[in-house]
């Protein structure tokens, strides 16, 4: 059984990109990526494919999950990412991606609804390695991390926070990677683009795999991983206006409006709990019982009765929901709000047809009861 902390880190809500959009990012700091177009038609996808005058084009579908390479389509189409030297073929494969849900290994039985697709010119590696920028909490700050054939042979580099990785840390760096002749100052430039881009953008983590080089010696960063302090989201309205809400968990889009902490999961007890802790304590108690908790829902001290109304319908619409459990300690919190709020779900909202087992204590209980 997997604790229900363990499963909540893994659920996190978190800023997610497509693979296009972090290579925008990337290509704004002169980091070196494919040359692509994004396509969310037909016609564009066959006008893209014809501007690449690419030797060999790759067709990726454009969804947050991955294993989209053995994904498969629910038009039959096999595999969410296709390589073809015609551009003539583009049409009749993107006719079977754009409009269909891609299942893979990581978006569930159902799949995920593909509206965009990326067409881009393929290159050749004739070297691969794997580069990273992260923050590290042991040295303080940011780390540069690399390995030259993306196995178990690490090498790291503490970076000072306040002048940024010098000159002779990223040469260093290339060459620990394996690059040599001309590529290993390429090399040392891209790495520090890309540090560049990790403060701009206020990242935690910026993954290259594979950063390589082509045949023709060009280092290129072939596939990225963005990760963003979600803290400091409201300094750069350009990447919040990159979320596609259509990708994720719509009833966690709506808490989200409301003012709500929401995580839904995959039991059938819904959770109206106040306080992170006392959700996390319920979620636990129910598991240790042998049940299984459809959410977390921590409400937060300042509820309304309007966001109680509004959490009951979040829960209701979880068709796997057969019982709710309301489990509330007031202390900033009134059980009043919290039972005015119930009373508002139930005679005026859509009729509630499972079960509502409800404890109350803490302020205003006895008012709340009432």
């Amino acid at each position: 059984m997997m604790p229900v902390r363990a499963l909540m880190a893994s659920q996190v809500r978190h800023l997610n990109l497509h693979e296009y959009q972090s290579k925008q990012l990337m290509a704004k700091h002169n980091v070196n990526v494919q040359r692509f177009a994004i396509a969310e038609s037909v016609e564009q996808a066959e006008n893209a494919a014809l501007g690449l005058k690419a030797d060999e084009i790759v067709i990726k579908a454009q969804i947050h999950a991955g294993g989209r390479g053995k994904g498969e389509f629910s038009s039959g189409l096999k595999s969410g990412v296709h390589l073809t030297r015609d551009p003539a073929k583009v049409p009749d494969l993107v006719k079977q991606m754009l409009g269909y849900k891609l299942k893979t290994k990581q978006t569930g039985e159902d799949g995920v609804l593909v509206n965009k697709v990326m067409i881009a010119e393929a290159l050749d590696i004739s070297k691969e390695t794997y580069f990273a920028i992260l923050m590290d909490r042991d040295s303080g700050g940011p780390v540069m991390v690399g390995s030259p054939d993306g196995g178990m042979d690490i090498e790291q580099s503490i970076v000072d926070i306040e002048t940024g990785p010098t000159e002779k840390q990223t040469l260093d760096m290339a060459m620990k990677l394996g690059f040599q002749g001309k590529s290993v100052a390429e090399a040392s430039e891209q790495m520090q683009n890309l540090y560049q881009l990790f403060l701009d953008v206020d990242a935690t983590q910026v993954e290259i795999n594979p950063f390589g080089l082509t045949p023709q010696n060009k280092v290129v960063c072939f596939d990225a991983k963005i990760s963003f302090d979600d803290n400091a989201i409201f300094k750069h309205p350009e990447l919040k206006a990159m979320r596609d809400t259509t990708e994720e968990n719509p009833r966690e889009v709506e808490a989200e409006d409301a003012g709500l902490n929401y995580v839904g999961m995959d039991g059938n007890i819904g959770c109206l709990v106040n306080g992170a802790g006392l959700a996390l304590a319920t979620m636990d108690i129910i598991k240790l019982h042998g049940a299984s908790p459809a959410n977390f829902l921590d409400v937060g001290g300042g509820v309304t009765t309007k966001q109680v109304g509004q959490a009951f319908k979040i829960l209701t619409d979880d068709k796997n929901v057969k019982t709710i459990l309301v489990n509330i300690f007031g202390g900033i919190a009134s059980c009043l709000t919290i039972a005015e709020g119930m009373v508002t779900a139930l005679t005026e909202g859509p009729k509630i047809k499972v079960p509502i087992v409800v404890r109350l204590q803490g302020n205003q209980v006895e008012e709340g009861k009432e």
